[in-house]
């Protein structure tokens, strides 16, 4: 009963990309299923992703920006990985105006980066995403900032970024990893699924998942507080739920580490078979992706499945 009243819920949302993932992914209907095609096409018709694409230009960027990075977050980069999020048609022509615009913009800053440099790989990890959800996985500029992501992880300081000090980073490292398990097999080299194996490792055997003791400077850095709440959307950043929604699409789910994690996420269910979220960049962020109730969703969404796909969701 529980179960049902949350599924009943989560189909009630005015957000069409919630109810398409809850009837795909909860009720595992099958893409040809009346209900699920009704969802899936008003993705791109009603709710948050016509408002988004509505504000991009003939370029391929988005109006008023300025940078493809700023503001945040309702600049170009973001925009797209929002849409990604929301499931927009890959395919559609004005989504892969702004990815073509993104690699044709960004590819030299990465070329001249160097073979030693490993910073913003969340940045990078994020490109990658949207970048093979229009499609685009096996053109040469993809591959390329994915060998970069492969050598990120591969790295003794896993993703070390001058933004956390020069140390390894656990944010980038979701964010790459997330990237990669986006990759088709066909796509995936032999050293990317060793390089996966040791970011899994890094997140998990090396540091603590709940305890977030991942390297920073002790004098400057700290665990961010966001890390320990559920939050509703993410951008560069990453948190618990994030960590385990990555692990799920990897199929590391079963890995020691991430028990207790997943204990965790089961206990922060409420009563009524919901979890309560946050959604931290909501002001500056598309005022389409919707209210508090929501971002309730989202989060209840994600922690469903990722339960769902550990078997501990009766």
């Amino acid at each position: 009963m529980i179960f049902a009243a949350l599924t009943d819920w989560l189909l009630a949302a005015p957000t069409p990309s919630l109810r398409y993932f809850t009837l795909r992914h909860l009720l595992g209907r099958p893409e040809t299923d009346a209900e699920v095609l009704a969802a899936r096409q008003a993705i791109m018709s009603t709710g948050p992703v016509p408002v988004i694409l509505a504000n991009q230009t003939d370029s391929g960027q988005w109006a008023n920006e300025h940078s493809y990075y700023t503001p945040k977050y309702v600049s170009t980069h973001w925009s797209l990985l929002l849409l990604t999020e929301l499931n927009a048609d890959g395919n559609d022509p004005r989504f892969r105006r702004g990815v073509t615009f993104m690699l044709d913009t960004t590819l030299e800053s990465l070329r001249r980066s160097g073979e030693n440099k490993t910073d913003l790989t969340c940045f990078w990890g994020n490109l990658l995403r949207y970048a093979v959800h229009a499609g685009y996985a096996d053109d040469p500029r993809v591959q390329e900032v994915a060998r970069f992501l492969v050598r990120s992880l591969q790295q003794e300081a896993v993703c070390r970024c001058v933004y956390n000090w020069n140390f390894a980073c656990a944010w980038g490292a979701a964010r790459t990893l997330w990237a990669l398990a986006a990759l088709p097999e066909a796509c995936r080299s032999p050293e990317t699924g060793a390089a996966i194996q040791q970011g899994v490792a890094f997140l998990l055997e090396d540091f603590h998942l709940i305890e977030a003791n991942y390297p920073t400077d002790p004098t400057r850095g700290k665990t961010h507080p966001m890390w320990s709440r559920l939050n509703s959307p993410l951008f560069y950043q990453a948190d618990i739920l994030f960590v385990l929604r990555t692990l799920a699409e990897l199929r590391r789910l079963d890995h020691p580490g991430a028990q207790a994690a997943l204990d965790w996420l089961a206990a922060r269910r409420k009563p009524d078979g919901r979890w309560h979220g946050g959604s931290p960049y909501r002001r500056r962020t598309w005022a389409a992706l919707g209210d508090n109730e929501e971002t309730h969703r989202w989060v209840s969404l994600h922690a469903a499945m990722i339960l769902r796909d550990a078997g501990r969701l009766s």
